[in-house]
């Protein structure tokens, strides 16, 4: 014998907090970052700091394929931001929030969906293509490289070494975006999946060292996305502001 329940009305649900906030929240953070990095990228102009001997690069323009001579009728910044937002788009953490924000799919936990039908998880379209975030990866990290090799060059001035505030504003954005990328389930994977014995040789237990230390980054991956998300944007606004000749860059050192 078996009882069927009725579907439940769209958005039924037994709770009494205030669960509708973080699905908004994450939808308006989501949104207002998708539209600065579009027009800051279409805008170029300002995005490189050279004063006082300094050469600062906004993180949104980086590598700077203008630098290196591509020459094309658009932002070079849209063949290179692709790589980073695809990234994101697919992250696991990221999936949830717009999942919710957008799809109501579902709007939260214990709250029903405006629709009811045959759950397929990510095997259909458009919710299959999320599973392209392992193969992101890579040129993710290689972006992730030049963040690294711009924010070791934001230390030099006219060929000594330094320190500004935009130095430390560089630094900062490719430590945090490293924190975000090697916490994310796709490299826990890849350094740690596939074993079936964690200790049965010096290389395993050295992939299951480092997988548990990506795990303790995974355990904060929500705050990493936040965060380094928030500082991408602080730090191109910094740039784009020094070199606009709003403020000149402090010097600490």
């Amino acid at each position: 014998m078996t009882t069927e329940t009725a579907p439940r009305r769209a958005f039924e649900t037994a709770r009494r907090d205030r669960w509708w906030l973080p699905p908004l929240a994450s939808g308006l953070g989501l949104a207002a970052f998708g539209v600065y990095a579009f027009v800051a990228a279409a805008l170029g102009g300002d995005y490189h700091y050279t004063g006082g001997g300094a050469d600062y690069l906004s993180p949104l323009y980086s590598p700077d394929l203008a630098a290196w001579g591509l020459d094309v009728p658009f932002s070079t910044a849209f063949l290179v931001l692709w790589v980073p937002l695809g990234f994101r788009a697919t992250c696991y953490y990221y999936r949830k929030a717009y999942y919710r924000a957008y799809f109501l799919s579902p709007p939260a936990c214990a709250v029903a969906p405006p629709r009811r039908g045959r759950y397929r998880g990510e095997a259909a379209l458009p919710y299959v293509l999320m599973n392209a975030h392992r193969y992101f990866l890579l040129p993710a990290t290689i972006v992730l490289g030049f963040l690294w090799y711009d924010a070791g060059r934001a230390f030099v001035f006219d060929g000594a070494l330094g320190v500004g505030v935009g130095s430390l504003v560089l630094l900062a954005n490719a430590v945090l975006l490293s924190l975000f990328t090697f916490g994310c389930n796709s490299f826990r994977h890849l350094v740690g999946g596939r074993l079936d014995c964690f200790t049965c040789s010096a290389r395993a237990r050295a992939r299951h060292k480092l997988w548990r230390g990506v795990g303790v980054l995974n355990g904060r991956h929500m705050e990493w996305a936040w965060i380094s998300l928030l500082w991408v944007a602080l730090a191109d606004v910094y740039v784009r502001l020094a070199a606009g000749g709003v403020f000149d860059d402090p010097r600490i050192i």
